[in-house]
């Protein structure tokens, strides 16, 4: 028994002394030892073993209690819900570093969450025997002397971010949503409305803290494990656990808005203005939002400075009639148009490059699935068209790149978001979505229109964001992947997410 025990402590690779006082404590706990390494140990018995050392000698705070987790496993979609085995609740990387320690020597099944945002079900949730490392302790934003940057924690979320940031007078390009997490959105490139002037929220990361799968706790940057910063720039959860994120802080805060109602009778010409606009517009400072639903259409204007009459950037829609304006020409700041946008709980993206008759078709064919699915469900979705500039990807790229293999061109990112009750209903509310997905690549492929790339924040569970990266950076994302984690801990442990082992 003492050697089975003295195997587990040497394999946790801790600090001598620690190990010590560990092999001591374990020698007087009988429930532990009696099922180290047995060949016929259940999962439920490694879990206790887990539990009874993370809590029991570590002193970090786990939540068990089948009462209790529900309470904790909240998501922003009911679908991805599940109950793990127990809630692993860190307040520092060192037990970031521990619990993930404890995992790779006993093979536990993990998932990691920060903000719970994704809709996919065992994401950011685990069900027994599985554990979930909850983030939300990493809620730290701390912004430096000179206002530079800010060190901001994946537990965050943006909405925290831009009210700590309003009173500096500086922002920072993150999400665009403020009960979006900071953290998968960050690992997912993170495009912002601001991006067409400064990149994805990726591309303005200064430095990652990464808790590795063996336990190091290291920094990434462009001159420290460059190979890893330029991975975790896009690349997912693949290669660790990001405990902080130093972010590069833009001379933006007062802006311009305007939020526009429509009929939806107007859908063709607005379709005209946004495809004239995108092709015509040189100005970074813009920014359309193009939500369409079933009843409505809504136009979001947005410029990142501010103005005293609509900027001249959005004539291509100034004869576009509107029924109402939600919110009339505004100056006010980041924080403030935050706090007016919502969120819908299903996802599912398609990009192509710029053309008005593509929209139209798009359009025309989710209509009659999206008012199929409502009447027979009664969920709700909407038709994203989402800008993205070449300017972009260019400014990306004087960042030092990053792996999503963008070509340097105007396109859009199409989404749709979808909102529904049962859970009986789920397959048939998202057969619709994945029908439209399907039609836009139809569409676009045959008039030559089609962009492979799939935005991996936008992804559904059924789609393979990093295989559309490109077989070059996917090649060297797993290249990656493999130096910093060689016994594939994240891709084997891991309950799910966009993970390389898949593609």
């Amino acid at each position: 028994m003492a050697e089975s025990i003295t195997a587990f402590v040497d394999s946790l690779n801790l600090t001598s002394s620690v190990a010590q006082e560990l092999q001591i404590w374990l020698g007087g706990e009988t429930a532990v030892t009696t099922v180290l390494f047995s060949p016929k140990t259940a999962r439920s018995a490694v879990i206790e073993i887990a539990f009874l050392v993370l809590s029991g000698f570590f002193g970090i705070l786990l939540v068990g209690d089948p009462a209790e987790i529900p309470a904790l496993d909240a998501h922003w979609s009911a679908a991805a819900s599940k109950l793990p085995s127990f809630i692993a609740l860190p307040k520092c990387a060192n037990e970031v570093s521990i619990i993930l320690r404890v995992i790779k020597v006993l093979g536990i099944t993990f998932s990691v969450r920060s903000g719970g945002h994704s809709p996919n079900p065992g994401w950011s949730s685990t069900a027994k025997p599985g554990i979930v490392i909850d983030l939300h302790s990493f809620n730290q934003i701390t912004v430096n002397q000179d206002k530079s940057f800010v060190s901001v924690g994946p537990g965050a979320t943006w909405g925290d971010v831009y009210t700590a940031l309003d009173p500096h007078g500086v922002s920072v390009i993150g999400g665009r949503i403020p009960s979006v997490g900071v953290g998968g959105l960050m690992l997912g490139g993170g495009f912002h409305h601001f991006s067409g002037q400064f990149g994805l929220a990726a591309d303005n990361v200064k430095n990652f803290e990464i808790v590795l799968a063996g336990g190091t706790v290291t920094i990434a940057n462009v001159q420290e494990k460059s190979d890893l910063f330029w991975a975790l720039k896009g690349g997912g959860a693949n290669f660790g656990i990001v405990t902080k994120f130093d972010l590069y802080t833009i001379p933006v805060n007062n802006i311009w808005y305007q939020i526009g109602v429509y009929s939806t009778d107007q859908v063709p010409a607005i379709f005209d203005a946004l495809a004239d606009w995108q092709k015509e517009s040189s100005d970074v400072k813009a920014i359309v939002a193009v939500i369409v639903t079933l009843d409505i259409v809504t136009l979001g204007f947005i410029y990142s400075e501010p103005s005293a009459e609509v900027p001249t950037s959005f004539a291509p829609f100034n004869d576009i009639p509107a029924i109402a304006y939600a919110v009339p020409p505004t100056n006010g700041t980041v924080l403030q148009l935050t706090q007016i946008l919502g969120a819908s709980s299903a996802r599912t993206p398609a990009s192509s490059k710029v053309d008005a008759p593509l929209y139209k078709d798009a359009y025309a064919f989710w209509k009659e699935e999206a008012t199929a699915v409502h009447e027979s469900t009664g969920a709700n979705q909407t038709f994203v068209i989402q800008p993205i500039s070449a300017a972009m990807v260019e400014y990306g790229n004087t960042k030092g790149g990053n792996p999503l293999g963008l070509a340097q061109e105007s396109r859009q990112w199409w989404t749709t978001l979808v909102d529904w009750e049962n859970a009986s209903d789920d397959d048939v509310v998202r057969s619709a979505s994945i029908a439209t997905t399907d039609k836009w690549k139809e569409l676009a492929t045959a008039r030559g229109l089609h962009d492979p790339f799939i935005y991996m924040n936008d992804a559904s569970r059924d789609q393979y964001p990093l295989s559309s990266y490109g077989a070059q950076n996917l090649a060297k994302l797993k290249a990656i992947a493999a130096k910093y984690d060689p016994s594939e801990v994240f891709q084997e442990l891991q309950n799910d997410g966009f993970l390389l082992s898949k593609v």
